[in-house]
């Protein structure tokens, strides 16, 4: 069952949406430092994360698709926010620099179309990061989230998905391993559950962070085959 951008809206305003999302802007920050004079999408439900660009990026769209609901974005100013099927964006070919997809690849009707259509609209030099929660963590099962809702990956999983589809896996890693409660007691231990998880195998972990680019390199010129002469037989004789 898929979330939709109420309910998501919902989680982020709460004590622990708000140290997830602290938590995610730090490991997305790290991944790209700098968008300057770029073109950046976001993909699914982006709004807590994509201000991290907004001021220094040439243009920084939000685009969540129709299951999910249109979500307005940036709060209190002219939006940049639309809403459109993940498999047909309203976009020319290699527009973006960066592609972010929160809350999106998991919520895909068909991730493969999704991801292919990540490839038509980033650039050639262009960067993606995929967070997506994690097959056997804790979070894909708890639907008080919307980490909980839709299809969770491991991480082999989303590797081997992206390298289908000539995509290259730049960076990977794994976080979140704080119970999801909006509990006292357990919001107290957030932080120390963060530095903890370094520990544990990375299979117990909430979410996966893939960073990926195009692989340009894994692309075979297709071959044109010469169209054969047709020749149509009147089947009652």
């Amino acid at each position: 069952m898929a979330t939709d951008t109420r309910d998501a809206a919902g989680f982020y305003a709460t004590a622990l949406g708000q140290m997830t999302a602290a938590l995610l802007r730090r490991k997305l920050l790290a991944l790209w430092p700098d968008c300057t004079g770029m073109s950046v999408l976001g993909l699914g439900y982006t709004g807590p994360y994509l201000h991290l660009w907004r001021e220094q990026a040439r243009r920084c769209i939000a685009v969540s698709p129709p299951q999910l609901g249109l979500a307005p974005w940036p709060a209190g100013r002219a939006s940049l926010a639309c809403s459109a099927e993940e498999d047909a964006l309203p976009f020319p070919d290699l527009m973006f620099d960066r592609i972010l997809l929160v809350h999106g690849l998991e919520q895909a009707g068909n991730a493969r179309r999704c991801l292919r259509e990540v490839w038509r609209l980033l650039k050639d030099d262009g960067q993606l990061i995929i967070v997506a929660p994690n097959r056997r963590g804790l979070w894909a099962y708890v639907e008080t989230t919307p980490f909980g809702h839709g299809q969770p990956y491991s991480q082999p999983q989303i590797t081997r998905l992206l390298q289908g589809l000539f995509f290259r896996v730049e960076a990977a890693e794994t976080c979140l391993f704080a119970p999801p409660l909006n509990w006292g007691p357990a919001l107290r231990t957030f932080n120390l559950c963060e530095r903890t998880g370094r520990l544990l195998p990375p299979q117990l972990a909430g979410l996966n962070i893939v960073a990926a680019s195009k692989d340009l390199h894994g692309l075979i010129p297709a071959r044109h085959r010469a169209a054969g002469r047709r020749v149509l037989v009147d089947a009652g004789r």
